[in-house]
């Protein structure tokens, strides 16, 4: 029983501490590097793509690159391709590096105009199209 009540008293004031904190934080005036991290998170999110080649044989490699802007450094970013009017993604995908660049190989095997486009962070690139013949 004992044990029991010092676990509750551990939680309480851990809940306190906590509380507290947030408090003396929110109290505190905002600093000059706090907003412009602040203005940071708000940018828009966005992503570009460019295709290293517009047409390619069928299971040809080619390079599909790009950067981000207002996503984290480290984003897993995926190559998307629509399929009829679904966007499905494909096995392809890279995280993004500290400048927020990316590039990734691709292959595809489905003849004709291939739209693809690149999709992480909450957000997609334009449409990208590649022509396999």
């Amino acid at each position: 029983m004992n044990r029991a009540y010092r676990l509750a008293a551990a939680g309480v004031l851990s809940a306190a501490l906590v509380a507290g904190t947030a408090a003396a934080a929110s109290a505190a005036p905002a600093s000059p590097a706090a907003h412009s991290v602040a203005a940071k998170a708000t940018q828009k999110a966005a992503l570009t793509a460019k295709a290293s080649t517009n047409s390619v044989k069928a299971w040809q490699e080619f390079r599909i690159s790009g950067t981000s802007t207002g996503i984290k450094a480290g984003t897993k970013v995926t190559v998307q391709q629509k399929q009829g009017a679904k966007w499905v993604a494909l096995p392809a995908s890279v995280t993004t590096n500290k400048t927020g660049a990316y590039s990734l190989r691709v292959k595809l095997g489905i003849k004709g105009v291939n739209q693809l486009r690149i999709a992480g962070g909450g957000t997609v690139s334009p449409v990208i199209t590649v022509t396999v013949r």
